[in-house]
């Protein structure tokens, strides 16, 4: 499951939406909306995003958390280290084959750190 598919299940559940229903709503598939939340399809589009913003009608922060989940929810993701330092590509590589194994608090201890790097660029 992606932030994106596990934020948009509990959207669902919150209101009390169905599946089939809210496919429905936005013209979608139920099977693409399950594979959306399961995290078996890339990320979505702009477009199906603001469809779900509006048909949520979720305002300001939620909306820009549903829109920032989206960018960072593709399920299979390329890093391309062309150009960094050797450390670089090797990290990258040893994340995409230890990343499976890893513990929930592994990775939030990783995440942690992006997000202390983040506050500290001030972006």
């Amino acid at each position: 499951m992606t932030p994106f598919g596990r934020r948009l299940r509990e959207l669902r559940r919150e209101r009390g939406v169905t599946m089939k229903e809210m496919a429905a709503a936005l013209r979608v598939t139920p099977a693409y909306l399950s594979a959306l939340e399961h995290g078996r399809r890339g990320k979505p589009s702009w477009r199906l995003v603001q469809a779900i913003i509006g048909y949520f009608n979720v305002i300001w922060d939620e909306a820009e958390e549903l829109e920032r989940l989206a960018r960072i929810s593709h399920p299979r993701v390329v890093i391309d280290t062309a150009g960094l330092a050797p450390q670089a590509t090797e990290a990258a590589n040893r994340l995409a084959e230890e990343i499976s194994d890893m513990s929930s608090a592994e990775i939030a201890k990783l995440l942690a750190l992006l997000d202390g790097r983040k506050r500290r660029r001030g972006t």
